[in-house]
């Protein structure tokens, strides 16, 4: 199993990437959320010119976002930077769009958008739609040394439902997936496979990445410590914004609630119907620090119950345990996002890698 980092993108998010290649670490995927943090594309530009192995990924871009040659030139021009190093990943779109108040797009209109890029990128000439109208559009100095349209890009997609794992099968892409616990992930990636396998494709092709936050605690640490608040809660505060967009605006919450955390997260999301301003877009402070930070609204919902259930958080010999059954049912990546201020941290991420090298 490989190793990889995420993180909410800054502007130097090469200085990270650049300690996680010495580690060993195989990939790293930036977050495409305009809203919230920086560019993907600067940051992997700066990141692409500072280190020699490591992968570099989106995490995921949202099609919606970015007009899908704009989308091909930035990943052809990466690639000319970082040869054969630079990965596709790409999602319907969650915090990227309910930052906005939006809700995912359409998977038809996703699949359309990575055959746009694709066929740029290999040089050919396609077809879209622009303002209503259709247009064949073509990269015209391919050759003139100034992106690289030679070295493959990797594709990966987010993939939660049956459909976008079908999806996922057909165009025999890399698989992403955003899990809390083992059983989940376990699960996840047995529905997965069946995708795989009624595509045609043999199940020991599939590239399985398992997203994760977490925290590796000390003996004794408590779950809600506050190096434990500040690595994992973020992804407890997940439930919370996930629940106040259905309440809020109708979103579907996929997420499902925790029996022991159910109090808690009808006290936030009544606390967000009632308090959230602007009234006419709750959305703004909902997703403020999404898997960055926990905002001092939620601080008090985050709980040591709500962490230790919707994070990799325990001492390092449970998690060897747990990310080995991961490793052992047939996901090929565990990647592990690291939150702002906290960098620090991939160095115990490191030992547990080198732990299940």
């Amino acid at each position: 199993m490989d190793f990889a980092i995420a993180m909410a993108t800054a502007s130097d998010s090469w200085k990270l990437v650049q300690r996680a290649e010495e580690l060993g670490f195989k990939r790293a995927w930036f977050y495409d959320t305009q809203m919230l943090s920086a560019d993907c594309f600067v940051a992997m530009g700066a990141a692409a010119v500072k280190t020699d192995r490591i992968r570099l990924g989106t995490g995921v871009l949202i099609p919606t976002n970015r007009i899908a040659p704009v989308a091909a030139n930035a990943f052809a021009s990466l690639n000319h930077l970082a040869p054969g190093r630079i990965d596709f990943g790409v999602g319907t779109g969650f915090t990227g769009r309910r930052a906005m108040g939006l809700g995912a797009m359409k998977l038809a209109d996703m699949e359309d958008y990575i055959r746009v890029v694709y066929g740029l990128l290999a040089d050919e000439i396609v077809e879209t739609s622009f303002e209503g109208k259709d247009r064949k559009i073509k990269f015209l100095n391919a050759d003139a040394g100034l992106i690289n349209v030679t070295d493959p890009v990797g594709l990966f997609v987010s993939a939660y439902g049956p459909r976008s794992r079908a999806l996922t099968a057909k165009l025999t892409a890399g698989w992403l997936n955003f899990i809390g616990d083992v059983d989940y992930g376990v699960t996840t990636l047995q529905a997965m496979q069946q995708s795989w396998r009624d595509a045609g494709n043999a199940v020991e092709n599939l590239t399985a990445t398992a997203f994760a936050l977490g925290c590796v605690l000390a003996d004794g640490e408590p779950f809600d410590s506050d190096r434990a608040m500040a690595q994992a809660g973020p992804r407890a505060a997940v439930i919370l914004h996930r629940a106040a967009d259905e309440a809020i605006a109708g979103l579907p919450n996929s997420s499902g609630i925790p029996p022991a955390a159910a109090e808690a997260v009808r006290k936030y999301v009544d606390l967000a119907l009632n308090t959230f301003e602007p009234a006419d877009a709750k959305y703004l402070m909902n997703h403020r620090g999404h898997l960055m930070f926990v905002k001092p609204q939620e601080r008090e919902f985050v709980t040591a119950e709500l962490i230790r259930d919707t994070s990799f958080t325990a001492t390092e010999p449970v998690l060897i345990d747990r990310i080995a059954q991961l490793r052992d049912v047939g996901y090929t990546e565990f990647t592990i996002q690291i939150t702002p201020g906290q960098e620090d941290a991939i160095e115990d991420w490191a030992r547990i890698m080198k732990a299940l090298g």
